[in-house]
């Protein structure tokens, strides 16, 4: 850490220090540590028959532009060599658990935000080192040591500003945001970078004349709120590096689901019917085991042309069994007769969760990948 690192750190006494670590393609990095014939190579998570999804793609797979959630067939076409490896969850646990254990070591502040990724406040760390910059280095070079992995990391005095730091220099990378520089850094980011403003999104500001972080902060709250509603306030103050969230020790998780991407399309109702029932199943048992309660169903489709819809029903009460869950699913499924295309997914969602003994959830990612 440079001189100038300690020195802004101590004039930002008071301001809090916030580290986001991200590890670099996690589930395929994994793959290619426990098998050394396939490193350097293009790898991807996922099923490579039929209707199976990437989960994850190596950053050699990434160079041929395969990506996360595409259809495998799509990958396989985009990097003909590209080599397929099924999820080994268990493993990906065990080593996010060996990462998690890393982080503690200088801050009870950890939130994590799935396997791979998580925030934590070392405004007061347990070993007082006092420079949240020599911490992130640190906890590198250790995840680097002890697991034979690589992360980024980004330090910045907000979560907004870390998490955008983290992938700015992917793979194996550290940067940092001081204090007084995050509207500056903002300002030149396409929004498509900002988190939560999706494709979608993105194209609704483009024919605003909003395509980066500068071009939203010339917009008032006014303006905003006419176009993009309630997540106008949010935009309001990224456009401006702010974000007054806390690191949350006990992040609770927000839904739990289970989808299923089927071999051939579907459009029969009777078979579709069955097959949420399956889900339904698989879902409440999560449930169960989080010994979570929860008030609102959500459907998911995924029609042949690829188009996704969703439906949702919240009960003023907790949805008490496996059976009034898959009979409101079915409902919402019920609404959408006839079907306009074939089914390629399905999915069942528990969301407005009152959490369990489960309560330091992340996403549960896995659980939604374990289908596919």
């Amino acid at each position: 850490m440079t001189r100038r690192d300690e020195d802004d750190e101590e004039e930002a006494a008071g301001i809090r220090k916030i580290i986001h670590v991200d590890m670099d393609a996690f589930f395929a990095s994994v793959e290619q540590r426990d098998d050394p014939s396939i490193r350097g190579k293009p790898v991807a998570v996922g099923g490579s028959s039929g209707r199976g999804v990437v989960a994850a793609a190596s950053y050699e797979a990434r160079a041929f532009g395969v990506r996360s959630a595409m259809p495998s067939s799509r990958a396989a076409r985009m990097c003909p060599d590209l080599i397929f490896r099924m999820p080994r969850f268990e493993v990906y646990r065990g080593v996010s658990r060996q990462i998690r254990d890393i982080f503690h070591r200088y801050t009870p502040h950890v939130e994590p935000l799935s396997l791979d990724e998580a925030y934590l406040d070392v405004t007061e760390d347990l070993q007082g080192i006092g420079f949240a910059t020599r911490i992130a280095e640190l906890i590198r070079r250790q995840i680097r040591e002890e697991t034979e992995l690589t992360a980024s990391a980004g330090v910045s005095y907000n979560k907004f500003l870390a998490k955008l730091a983290s992938d700015q220099n992917k793979p194996d990378g550290l940067c940092v945001i001081r204090p007084g520089e995050g509207a500056q850094f903002v300002a030149g980011l396409p929004v498509r970078r900002f988190h939560g403003v999706g494709p979608r999104g993105a194209e609704k500001m483009a024919s605003l004349g909003i395509e980066t972080g500068a071009d939203l902060a010339a917009k008032d709250i006014a303006f905003l709120r006419q176009h993009f509603g309630s997540f106008a306030d949010y935009l309001y103050r990224a456009a401006r590096g702010i974000d007054l969230r806390q690191v949350q020790v006990d992040r609770p998780r927000k839904s739990i689901g289970a989808e299923r991407t089927f071999g051939e399309d579907i459009s029969s109702v009777s078979q579709l019917r069955e097959v949420l029932e399956r889900i339904a199943g698989t879902v409440w048992e999560r449930v169960e085991k989080a010994e979570a309660r929860g008030r609102t169903v959500t459907l998911k489709l995924r029609y042949a042309d690829f188009r996704t819809i969703t439906r949702a029903r919240s009960n003023s009460q907790w949805i008490a069994s496996k059976a009034e869950f898959l009979t409101t699913g079915l409902a919402l499924f019920d609404e959408l007769l006839p079907l306009e295309e074939p089914v390629r997914l399905a999915g069942l969602t528990l969301s407005a969760l009152d959490q369990g003994e489960d309560g330091n959830g992340s996403a549960d990612s896995d659980a939604q990948l374990s289908l596919l």
